[in-house]
């Protein structure tokens, strides 16, 4: 595993679609495991692929307790709606207000290209569809109501 050099919101490639995973091979495997360890080193609880310069429709999560990885993911339903403040590892100096919904079923691929589908709520329900969204070329700072500067507290 290694960790890899994060995508910042200025740089054109995280504004791109990706494109769909069709081998489910080592180098899909070394991503996935290079994605999770680089996700941790920055203390995020999801990353994708676009944001470690990859354009391949792969992303990881890690929330409340569960990890998963998604490949080639599609939410097939959601209801509801929430507004939460949204930070992301590839914008370094904002938050912002961003509506999602509340409840969402999202259909997707495991590392071994087997489909399984899940429904999640609530906050992994946001981390979800924000992960899904980079996949879209979209950051939470083209969806957010409002936008907050982060202060820098250190000492």
């Amino acid at each position: 595993m290694a960790i890899r050099n994060m995508v910042y919101s200025d740089e054109q490639l995280l504004h791109k679609n990706c494109r769909v995973v069709d081998n489910f091979d080592e180098n899909l495997w070394q991503l996935l495991d290079d994605m999770k360890e680089t996700m941790i080193k920055h203390d995020g609880c999801g990353i994708a692929a676009p944001q470690v310069g990859v354009l391949k429709r792969v992303c990881v999560v890690d929330i409340c307790g569960m990890y998963l990885e998604l490949i080639n993911p599609v939410i097939t339903a959601q209801s509801g709606k929430q507004c939460t403040e949204e930070g992301c590892l590839s914008v370094k100096d904002y938050t912002g207000m961003v509506e999602r919904p509340y409840k969402i079923t999202v259909s997707a691929f495991n590392r071994y290209a087997h489909p399984f589908s899940f429904t999640v709520e609530d906050i992994t329900a946001v981390v979800c569809c924000h992960e899904i969204d980079h996949l879209n070329g979209i950051v939470f700072t083209d969806k957010a109501t409002e936008l907050f500067k982060k202060v820098d507290i250190k000492k």
